[in-house]
Formats: C-alpha cells, sequence, structure tokens
C-alpha cells in the first residue's frame, strides 16, 4: 500500500479531524429526533455506506462482498457507495437529517455514539443475538463488543481495531548495547543509551494532522493505571497515576530521549523518522508500521509490552464499527445484511487489504495473517491489554470524541512533548480545557 493511502487511514480510523471540530458546528440531528425507520417499497436495497480503508482494491473488494448479498424471505438486496473521509461528519450529519443517508455504514470510531445521542442510531442486539447462534459472537478477541454496550442496547458492531503497539528498531539497540526496554526504567536508560548514538528512545510527533503524539501521552497514562475519566466515566484527570506517568514523560524529555523536534513532526516527518534506520528507535505507533513506511527487512519489531512502576500494563486501542441507522427501508433487512457482513469479513484480509487487526480470532490465525511474526505478537501481548480512550471505564460515549483530537488534549500534548511547564500544571490546563467541552 502506498504512503498517502496509509496516512489517510491513520487517521480515518476514528475521524478525529470531524468528530470534535465538526460535531460543534454542525446542528444536532433534530430530524432524526429517536424517529421511526422510513418504509418504503420492496424494490428499495439497504444502502451501506463504507470509507477508503486502503488502496481502491479495498473498496472494490467490499462493493463485491456487498453486491454478492443475496438475501432470504422478504430481506432486501444491499447497495455499495464509498464515502470519502474529507468533510465525512458533515456528509453523514446532512444526509442523516434530510433521511437520504445509509441504513448501515463504517465511520469515525465515535461517530455511532455521536449520533445515537442524536437518536439517529438503531441498536445492534439483534445482529448480537444472531452472531451469539451462528457462533461468530464467541470468535470475538477479549473485550472488543463490551465498549459498544449501553443501558439501552449495543451501538454498534466492531469490526476492525487500530492499535498503539510500541515498536523498535533491533540495529540501534545493537547499536546501543543495550536491551529493549520492559519496563519505564528500562525506557529511561535505554533512552539514555539510544540518545549517545544519536538516535531517538520515544519517537512520537504532534505537528499538523498527526495525532500519534496525543495518543502516546495517553497511553502512558493508561499504560500505568490511569485514564482520564473515572471508572463512572466522568472526568478525573488530576489522580496520582496520571501524575506520575506525566512526570515521567518530563523526565524522558529532560534527558533528550524525546525529540524536541517531535511536536512539530507531521505524519509525513513522524514516518520518515521510523523510515531512517539511523533515527527512530523507540516508540509508540500504529499497527502495521512495516507497511506503512515499507521496511520488510525484519530490523523493525514490535517491542514487548513495558510495565509501568506499579506492574501495570496497557495500552490504546481504536475499536472501528460497522453501524445502523433508524432510517432504514427495513430493519430486519439491515439487520440481516450486517450479520452476512460481518461473515464476509475474512475475505479482505485474506486478500491482504487491510493493515489493521481484525476482530474476530479466526481472521487473526489466516495464514494471511500469521506471516507477519509482528501481527501475530500483537494479537498475543498486546490486544489483551488494550484499553479504549474510555479507561478507567469500559464503555464509549460521545464524551470520548470531544476527548479525541480535541484542542484540550492537542494543547496537553504538546506542552508535555515540549517539556514545557510541570506535570501538575500541564494536567490542571488539560482538565479545564476538557471539562469546558464534555457533557456531565
Amino acid at each position: 500500500m502506498n504512503a498517502t493511502t496509509e496516512r489517510n487511514r491513520s487517521f480515518s480510523r476514528r475521524g478525529f479531524l470531524g468528530l470534535t471540530a465538526a460535531a460543534a458546528s454542525v446542528p444536532l440531528l433534530a430530524a432524526c429526533g429517536g424517529g421511526s425507520a422510513s418504509k418504503t417499497g420492496s424494490g428499495d436495497a439497504i444502502k451501506f455506506w463504507d470509507m477508503p480503508w486502503g488502496t481502491p482494491a479495498y473498496n472494490d473488494a467490499a462493493k463485491k462482498i456487498t453486491e454478492g448479498y443475496a438475501p432470504s424471505g422478504s430481506n432486501l438486496k444491499a447497495s455499495y457507495q464509498t464515502i470519502q473521509w474529507n468533510n465525512f461528519y458533515q456528509t453523514f450529519s446532512s444526509a442523516i437529517a434530510s433521511k437520504t443517508g445509509p441504513a448501515v455504514s463504517t465511520g469515525g470510531g465515535f461517530q455511532a455514539f455521536q449520533f445515537e445521542q442524536q437518536g439517529a442510531i438503531a441498536y445492534a442486539d439483534k445482529v448480537i443475538d444472531a452472531l451469539k447462534k451462528n457462533g461468530q459472537f464467541d470468535d470475538f478477541l477479549p473485550g472488543v463488543i463490551d465498549p459498544f454496550k449501553s443501558d439501552k442496547g449495543y451501538i454498534a458492531v466492531p469490526w476492525q481495531l487500530d492499535m498503539r503497539v510500541n515498536w523498535y528498531r533491533k540495529s540501534l539497540f545493537d547499536k546501543a548495547g543495550v536491551a529493549v526496554p520492559t519496563d519505564w526504567n528500562g525506557l529511561l536508560e535505554a533512552g539514555k543509551a539510544l540518545k549517545k548514538i544519536g538516535a531517538v528512545g520515544f519517537m512520537t510527533g504532534a505537528g499538523a494532522g498527526n495525532f500519534l503524539g496525543n495518543h502516546a501521552v495517553i497511553q502512558m497514562i493508561v499504560n500505568n493505571g490511569g485514564g482520564v475519566w473515572d471508572e463512572n466515566g466522568q472526568v478525573d484527570v488530576m489522580n496520582d497515576r496520571n501524575v506520575e506517568a506525566i512526570e515521567f514523560m518530563y523526565e524522558l524529555y529532560s534527558n533528550g530521549i524525546i525529540d524536541p523536534a517531535g511536536v512539530s513532526y507531521n505524519q509525513d516527518n513522524h514516518d520518515a523518522q521510523w523510515k531512517n534506520k539511523s533515527k527512530a528507535a523507540y516508540g509508540p505507533h500504529v499497527f502495521g508500521l512495516t507497511n506503512r513506511v515499507g521496511d520488510s527487512s525484519g530490523d523493525l519489531l514490535v517491542a514487548d509490552p513495558i510495565a509501568g512502576p506499579h506492574g501495570d500494563k496497557a495500552t490504546l486501542v481504536f475499536p472501528n464499527n460497522i453501524m445502523m441507522y433508524k432510517n432504514t427501508p427495513n430493519q430486519e433487512a439491515s439487520e440481516a445484511f450486517l450479520v452476512y457482513y460481518l461473515g464476509k469479513l475474512k475475505d479482505l484480509w485474506q486478500q491482504k487489504l487491510m493493515n489493521a487487526l481484525p476482530v474476530f480470532k479466526s481472521i487473526t490465525e489466516l495464514p494471511e495473517f500469521t506471516a507477519d511474526a509482528n501481527n501475530v505478537k500483537i494479537v498475543k501481548d498486546w490486544q489483551p491489554i488494550a484499553k479504549t480512550f474510555a479507561a478507567r471505564s469500559t464503555k464509549l460515549t460521545a464524551n470520548t470524541a470531544v476527548l479525541d483530537g480535541g484542542q484540550a488534549l492537542t494543547q496537553f500534548a504538546q506542552t508535555v512533548l515540549t517539556g514545557k511547564g510541570d506535570a501538575k500544571t500541564a494536567l490542571k490546563a488539560f482538565e479545564s480545557g476538557l471539562k469546558q467541552v464534555v457533557k456531565s
């Protein structure tokens, strides 16, 4: 896959460019109002809107799967349409408000939660029941369905995972004569040794359009058993574990282990540091980094998860999902199509069109997937400890969209990654900014 495609998908899996700023500018979907599904003639099709999750070959394959659906009984056929990521939130919002939108769609990872809050989402409980009957429910990787269960029902169904995992370049660790870290102290000591050979021991980027720096900071917080929210989903930024994690980030910066130029790295610049075999030695990045930067040398490897000072091990995951909408020709037909489509997902990985972690164990066991040892390690060691932006809770909400890519988090990450001020001051500013935009 080309670099441009990979970059586009790296942000689009959650849609952080649209789901925060756009949410403030697009009016609530009053026209939906939790209303009923429209009933139309039997000649209608279930409209499935999908995003460009890879090269054009991905959309061609997804369209083929959609159009290959042979419904039974009174269920309807399905039609396929690609929706571009540019202004996608406005596209969905306008279409849903005018009742010209899809019956089923992929989209930004938090999109379903925002539209559910506005009364537009059809709950997926009957789909989950069908998956339990056909055995696919038991095929889900651990914990992947939990974030989508609300008091009213399942808001969406996950289909792929965007993981944050730590990568390292073996040759640089060999050159520095230091072991790959397994805990925070090891990360600090390795970073010092790597600095002596001109390499970066904690590489990240927070420039325009690059939100991996935001994620790196939250990942370290979660790795220490902390989180932005408490167990009930309320803002809880100033807890001791968060302070400890951010103090450690400041220590990394003060020792020259975080690249001071990283705050300005856009996605191209950031990836270039990893492609440069003498620069990025260690740091968090996306699933499939080797494909993204075009390095098949075997020198770029997934590291073991590191333990925080209290023994905690955790990372971030963004579960992309498929959602259904109340405005559908037939709700049962929407559900039947979604069950079918979930059962055909393996085709996309078998054709090597996906650079993401599938949600089904059976797909992770396919030879096309296991051929890459990094993939196997991520499934074995990283996915079981992955937490969403909801940590320390488990349930995602519309507030997580406000957090993701929002100004409060971006400013916080840039403050930390430039070593300005101190941990408590940075966290207090973050807390203040976040409380101004979230709903209690």
